[in-house]
């Protein structure tokens, strides 16, 4: 997406924008979601940072969350009656994030052969 830096604070959203980013039928859902892949790109990859991950690994920690995301319609799924949209993609990076990690140490264990 992108790598340049930019502000690490998560952005306050409107709750349209975001319903038109899970809404497939919306002639504006492309837009919405370029709109929250850019304003969200950059402060997901500082939390990783953060956590002590190199650059390279961070931004291949973002990358695959955000083509998840994508995939698999998940601003569908926020609700702004759950609270903040800011903290609905933050848990649903930290649990990619997990994912990612059981995933590497499965391979690990299984002396490189990857099993699924």
């Amino acid at each position: 997406m992108h790598s340049a830096p930019g502000p690490a604070e998560f952005p306050t959203t409107r709750w349209t924008l975001i319903a038109s980013a899970g809404d497939m039928r919306d002639p504006d859902n492309r837009r919405a979601l370029e709109s929250l892949c850019a304003a969200y790109w950059y402060p997901l990859y500082a939390f990783v940072r953060r956590r002590g991950d190199s650059p390279d690994q961070a931004q291949d920690h973002t990358q695959d969350f955000f083509a998840r995301i994508l995939e698999h319609g998940y601003f569908g799924r926020a609700d702004r009656g759950k609270g903040r949209f800011r903290s609905f993609l933050l848990s649903a990076f930290k649990a990619c994030l997990c994912d990612a990690f059981d995933h590497a140490h499965a391979a690990k264990r299984a002396g490189g052969i990857q099993m699924r």
